[in-house]
């Protein structure tokens, strides 16, 4: 299950049939296919950054020549699937937003497009805290549902957010809430669904935002620097940085936000960043451009759609319903790599997806991060 090559054909198959589904994507969004078969088996090289840099170079130069001999394959199926969209597309009149929604009950009379969000493939893990902290597995995309509960006293300012793997068993992972009486942005992680404070047993980590409420870090459960060993062995871990840009015209538009992580060594695992202060953090490294063993991404830019007057993102079946915390994570170095997406289906639901080497607290936290009451602008 976790292996590169097993997963492949799972994977092609599965963006296949769920091109039809999402029929008003531009061109440049339609052709995924391509490079998508060799993401799963590049993503070590692609985020590597302490590791032998000729033997990746190699690997990916005998992937490139498999590639280029499929490619005349590739570009006719591509061209047949363009045609099946724009007809599509004039007689739905809707972005991928609406082709979705015909799914849920409120949609009636297209009885043609009754078919499920694939599930998450099934995850087994023995030791839950290890699982939410450890990067994904190479290969396997793991497909989650985030819940916001606004019900009580006070959850209408402070809501409880639960995430869920999207299987049959929704299992649990983890649970997040703002804290009160901070004078930043502060979440608290959980693997308890009923203790989120932050001396409990079950605290896995914490998000935290600047005054403004632009940039967050994600640390661990470590100790804060000064409370920590001399050789910080105990310290904690900052797991990601989060930076939005700053919208001061206030116009409407998709957001640009920049996601900083540590990068993973040759044994696929993931480089540890402690800080003693603030000025060694992940957000001053960025701000300071010292990359050294950290990894840059970025929100994928939508598509701006005329017939629907909208920006338009692909999100494959995942995501139904349009809002400004709909996005998709991925490295420069590959476009149609999803590191992480994160979008809509319902009022207080929202789906979680995040491919190696993001990990559970990682993807939950950068979703923490676009509901912060500062940025949520809908």
């Amino acid at each position: 299950m976790f292996q590169i090559n097993g997963d492949k054909p799972q994977f092609v198959t599965k963006k296949k049939a769920s091109k039809s589904e999402d029929d008003d994507e531009s061109e440049s969004e339609s052709k995924p296919s391509k490079t998508k078969k060799k993401a799963p088996a590049s993503s070590a090289s692609m985020f590597q950054t302490g590791g032998d840099k000729h033997k990746s170079k190699e690997k990916e130069k005998g992937k490139d020549k498999g590639k280029d001999k499929g490619k005349d394959k590739d570009k006719e199926k591509d061209k047949e699937k363009d045609k099946k969209g724009k007809k599509k597309a004039k007689a739905d009149d809707s972005d991928d937003e609406g082709t979705e929604l015909t799914k849920k009950k409120k949609g009636k009379g297209k009885k043609g497009k009754k078919e499920e969000r694939p599930p998450s493939p099934e995850i087994e893990f023995d030791d839950l805290e290890e699982f939410v902290l450890q990067p994904a597995p190479e290969g396997v995309t793991v497909k989650c549902k985030v819940t916001r509960d606004k019900r009580g006293m006070d959850r209408g300012f402070y809501p409880t957010y639960f995430i869920h793997l999207d299987n049959e068993k929704k299992t649990f992972l983890l649970a997040g809430r703002k804290r009160k009486k901070s004078a930043t942005s502060n979440y608290l992680i959980s693997i308890d669904a009923t203790d989120l404070s932050r001396g409990g047993e079950h605290f896995v980590g914490k998000l935290r935002s600047n005054l403004v409420g632009t940039k967050f870090t994600v640390f661990d459960n470590g100790l804060n620097p000064d409370r920590a060993l001399r050789d910080m062995s105990n310290a904690r871990q900052e797991l990601a940085a989060i930076i939005y840009e700053t919208n001061v015209l206030g116009f409407k538009g998709p957001r640009k936000m920049t996601v900083v992580i540590p990068g993973m060594d040759e044994d696929s695992e993931r480089v540890p960043i402690r800080a003693r202060n603030d000025y060694d953090g992940l957000l001053m490294r960025y701000q300071n451009r010292q990359m050294d063993n950290l990894i840059e991404l970025h929100n994928k830019t939508p598509v701006w759609n005329d017939d629907t007057a909208s920006y338009v993102l692909n999100f494959n079946g995942r995501v139904t319903q349009a809002s400004v915390k709909n996005f998709q994570i991925v490295h420069s170095k590959d476009n149609n790599y999803i590191v992480m997406q994160f979008g809509r289906v319902a009022e207080e639901t929202f789906t979680l997806d995040f491919n190696y080497p993001m990990c559970a607290v990682q993807a939950f936290a950068i979703a923490l991060s676009s509901f912060d009451g500062k940025l949520a602008c809908e």
